[in-house]
């Protein structure tokens, strides 16, 4: 039967997966780090970094990254990954999805402001600070570059995400 307005009724357990939450915590960093160029086309780490330390448990992580970022040369994409370190144990890539590629040219050089957003689901106890790190690559061993200086400023965002669950 279809519900009226006017009707009531209960929930009994708990609604897992129900999607949604309630921001807790946001932190913002912008103009992190300094210019950073490589031709390694394995994963080099650069000083660009937010941090947070959750107020709950279970909290997710919505990382929200903004990076002016070029590729010098023919053919060569600058390949982006986020790593996280918690509690100052090392830095690790947060996941094969956390990977993204930008900055692709076929001819001369290409700047981009590259935009990345992930939702992270980190292992952490309370009074854990959680650090989100950028690492990257060249695709083909081109010179690729990530900026922050003048009018290239990166922006950083850390939104602490609560669970939502109706009990």
């Amino acid at each position: 039967r279809g519900l009226k307005l006017d009707d009531t009724f209960a929930f009994t357990g708990t609604v897992s997966g129900a999607g949604g939450g309630k921001v807790l915590k946001v932190e913002n960093g912008q103009g992190i780090g300094s210019n950073k160029a490589t031709t390694s086309t394995s994963f080099v780490e650069t000083d660009i970094v937010d941090s947070i330390v959750p107020t709950a448990a279970s909290s997710k992580i919505l990382i929200q990254f903004a990076v002016p970022t070029n590729s010098a040369n023919n053919n060569t994409s600058n390949k982006i990954r986020i790593y996280r370190q918690v509690n100052g144990g090392g830095y690790s890539a947060v996941g094969d999805n956390a990977y993204f590629n930008t900055v692709f040219t076929s001819s001369g050089t290409v700047n981009q402001f590259c935009t990345i957003q992930y939702l992270d689901t980190p292992s952490y106890s309370l009074t854990n600070q959680i650090d989100y790190k950028l690492y990257m690559a060249s695709s083909d061993g081109g010179t690729v570059n990530m900026y922050n200086e003048g009018g290239n400023k990166n922006n950083l965002l850390l939104w602490e995400i609560g669970a939502w669950l109706i009990i």
